[in-house]
């Protein structure tokens, strides 16, 4: 919300400074969020009239003219702007003026000069020169009753102020300057100057058929015929002025009427070409299949979703958000028709953002606009077009439907003093709503408030309490430090921390990168293999439309958005929450009946394995590369892989990862057809764990050096080729004494051709088997008769033999 602290104060005039206002309206919740002079210093530039404008004798493109500044006598001026002419009054800079600065910062200064050997005795300025406005088309011509050789800081108030305000949503009776002057006189105890709009006399008894099929849609419809009226006219300047501090352009007068008057109230509004409306004006919701050409040139669709204003033929506008260029006024239009209407928030809210634009006016009906006001500002509009484009007006004609119904509501004070933290009184919070305009009735310790038309964001007692506490200030809230003990959160030693975590991940070489939690669809169903993940009511963007289940699209984005810039090796992480429909989840403070939100972490790895160097030939990174990342990670805990599916990795180079007999996740090559599908030259490796179970440390326990010394054995069994690493392995291990203490692979024998001993599919695999008693020392015949019990446990299994 933008305007001139000048118009504030037509409503409103505290004894503050400017800084001192901005700080109260921050204070009040209402942030400034920027102020700034309408205009930045300079001195010495008056209103000049233009007496003649002749042609310079030695120049095309300049003329010399003859001004008046006011003087005791006309000034020479050479200009060679294209708009200098005999009888307009424009900006004189004066001999000794100093503009603003130029690009390098210092001030400009006016001196007597001479233009092709005319001499000049001032300059005559364009808006840019002032740095009122980019225009630089040509002199900034001023209206007609401008006086001459007035100071033109003082007549066009250039030492005026631009407040800006960041509102809150809740906060839509503060989107006009009355609506924050309201404010302004709440808080300071000045006057609030409430105008009146006494009813303009009908000169014809026409109205327009207007019938509201959908009261949901609109609860209140007002409109009047103005006839006769003259769309040529020139806006005035004070309102061209006005509207361009509040950050609006001016169109044309009608246009510029009900912009004015939208800032001034907050009640958008939309004037019609009459003569183009078909017989009559129909609210209600749209049906498929009808568009609608809106006036910033879009065609859209519209459905039973969105409200529509139609006439006898066609749709003619969009309900609360913008007209239709089919009923637009033009410089042809005669006859009007003023319309201004209460739209139901619900209705309004969210239909802009379906057709990628919005408007002030869709901005204030979604978060509440007065629907007590439409009569008395279409009444004001009215009043504005009689004064600048003249016309003949008719009967007002207002249908009230189905208006919002205020529910009152109570506040205790004793509650009010422990939330805001300080004692308040009951006269205390009795003045503060007599002072906002909140109708309200009493009884001991208590106060009921019905909320009035305006304010849509007065429905709980909390709502109350924020009133007085903003009203009565912030700033004097005691400066309380807290009495609890400030006790430190011991981590227990067998979990280590998030941060922890990552500054592993950063120390293998990854980076971490943070996505939303809201993806694409086509992610979930295809590297997920999620066929009904949880759905965003109100999404952001139309593709992210569904809550994650996994890591791994957020990634593969991310190796997407870094291939498209050029970078050729990526190794990034995440750590996040992802969203699972699972009906065991119970419903808590912290949790929602149903859906159960675990954290993971994930990681991709593409590109070279190392980065530039010398030292070794380059390759691509391959499943053990990760798969060691992944051990490290979770050392010194040993976990099992395991061949298993996953919708996302290629079937035969990914695996699940196991601790302790839990599966905690899978790491894996992206599956060949979605390296297509994402169009990626190479296949990424990922890797996705649970975070719990990352997160848990084994805590170091004290064992005492064995006093024996182990034996080593090594064997050579011959097993068949699909016999798995791990299995074989924990046979060897499993012995019933405890003597066989480790079993480690170091050998593997696949000969090319045929040779005795081993069959086709069988191969050779060199283990060299670990044994020690910690009580006594081990003989040969203990430990080959260990050795012949692990070779028979992998007989058993597997059908292992000893190699001849």
């Amino acid at each position: 919300m933008q305007f001139p602290e000048s118009w504030l104060r037509e409503f409103c005039d505290p004894p503050l400074s400017t800084q001192e206002l901005a700080s109260l309206l921050t204070m009040s919740g209402m942030e400034v969020e920027d102020c700034h002079p309408v205009a930045p210093p300079f001195s010495g530039v008056v209103v000049a009239k233009i007496l003649s404008a002749e042609p310079h004798p030695q120049a095309d493109r300049l003329r010399v003219c003859s001004v008046d500044a006011g003087g005791p006598g006309p000034l020479q001026i050479v200009c060679g702007a294209p708009n200098a002419r005999a009888g307009i009054r424009v900006p004189l800079a004066t001999v000794g003026a100093e503009l603003p600065p130029g690009d390098d910062g210092k001030p400009f200064k006016i001196g007597v000069g001479k233009l092709r050997g005319v001499e000049s005795r001032g300059m005559l300025c364009s808006a840019r020169e002032l740095k009122i406005a980019d225009d630089h088309g040509g002199l900034l011509e001023l209206a007609d009753d401008a006086p001459v050789g007035a100071n033109i800081r003082d007549w066009l108030k250039l030492d005026d102020h631009v407040f800006t305000l960041k509102l809150t949503p809740n906060l839509a009776h503060g989107l006009s300057v009355y609506g924050v002057a309201r404010e302004v006189s709440a808080l300071t105890g000045t006057p609030l100057k409430t105008p009146t709009f006494p009813p303009v006399k009908p000169v014809h008894d026409e109205k327009l058929p207007v019938e509201v099929q959908a009261t949901d849609l609109c609860g209140r419809f007002s409109g009047r015929i103005v006839r006769g009226v003259n769309t040529k006219a020139k806006t005035p300047a004070w309102m061209v002025d006005r509207l361009a501090r509040c950050g609006q352009r001016s169109v044309t007068a009608l246009v510029d009427i009900s912009n004015y008057v939208m800032f001034e109230y907050s009640r958008p509004s939309h004037i019609f070409d009459l003569d183009k409306i078909h017989e009559k004006l129909v609210v209600r919701w749209g049906q498929p299949g009808e568009s609608l050409k809106l006036l910033n040139g879009n065609t859209i669709e519209v459905d039973g979703q969105v409200g529509v204003i139609a006439d006898a033929q066609a749709v003619e506008s969009l309900a609360g958000i913008m007209g239709g260029d089919a009923t637009a006024v033009s410089d042809d239009t005669r006859n009007i028709y003023i319309e201004a209407a209460f739209w139901w928030p619900d209705a309004v809210a969210g239909r802009s953002r379906r057709y990628n634009f919005s408007t002030d006016a869709g901005h204030r009906f979604e978060r509440g606009v007065d629907p007590a006001g439409t009569v008395a500002h279409i009444e004001r509009i009215t009043q504005l077009v009689l004064e600048v484009c003249g016309g003949e007006p008719g009967p007002m004609d207002d249908q009230v439907l189905n208006l919002p119904k205020s529910m009152p509501v109570a506040m205790r004070v004793d509650r009010a003093a422990r939330v805001i933290g300080m004692p308040v009184t009951q006269a205390q919070c009795a003045d503060v709503f007599r002072r906002l305009g909140l109708p309200f009735t009493e009884e001991e310790g208590r106060l009921t408030v019905m909320p009035p038309s305006w304010r849509f964001d007065l429905k709980l007692e909390e709502d109350l309490i924020e009133e007085v506490a903003r009203v009565v200030g912030y700033e004097k809230l005691p400066v309380t430090p807290p009495r609890a003990p400030v006790t430190a959160c011991v981590r227990k030693e067998g979990r280590r921390s998030s941060h922890q975590l990552r500054r592993l991940l950063a120390a293998q070489g990854y980076q971490e990168t943070i996505s939303f939690s809201f993806v694409e669809e086509r992610w979930e169903r295809e590297l997920a293999g999620c066929a009904a993940p949880i759905r965003v009511l109100n999404p952001i963007a139309a593709p992210l439309s569904v809550m994650r289940t996994s890591l791994l699209g957020g990634l593969v984005q991310v190796l997407r958005n870094n291939l498209s810039r050029k970078v050729s090796r990526v190794r990034v992480f995440e750590l996040g929450r992802v969203y699972l429909r699972d009906a065991a989840s119970p419903d808590g403070p912290l949790e929602v009946a149903g859906l159960r939100q675990p954290a993971r972490v994930a990681g991709l790895v593409y590109g070279a394995v190392d980065e530039l160097q010398w030292g070794a030939r380059e390759r691509a990174p391959e499943f053990f590369d990760v798969k060691g990342d992944v051990e490290a990670l979770l050392a010194p805990r040993q976990a099992t892989f395991a061949p298993c599916p996953h919708p996302a990795l290629h079937p035969g180079r990914s695996a699940s990862i196991s601790l302790d007999g839990r599966l905690i996740g899978h790491v894996g090559e992206l599956h060949p057809k979605w390296r297509q599908a994402y169009e990626l030259p190479h296949a990424p490796v990922l890797f996705e764990l649970d975070l719990d179970a990352v997160l848990d440390v084994t805590v170091p326990e004290f064992r005492s050096l064995p006093r024996q010394q182990p034996a080593l054995r090594d064997v050579a069994l011959v097993v068949r080729d699909d016999v798995p690493h791990d299995g074989l392995m924990a046979q060897l291990r499993a012995d019933a004494s405890g003597l066989v203490r480790g079993a480690t692979l170091f050998d593997v024998f696949k000969p090319a051709a045929p040779v005795a001993g081993l069959a086709a599919g069988e191969r050779s695999l060199a283990v060299r088997l670990e044994l020690r008693d910690d009580d006594q020392t081990l003989t040969d015949e203990r430990i080959e008769a260990a050795v012949d019990a692990a070779v028979a446990r992998a007989r058993a299994a597997y059908g292992a033999r000893l190699r001849a």
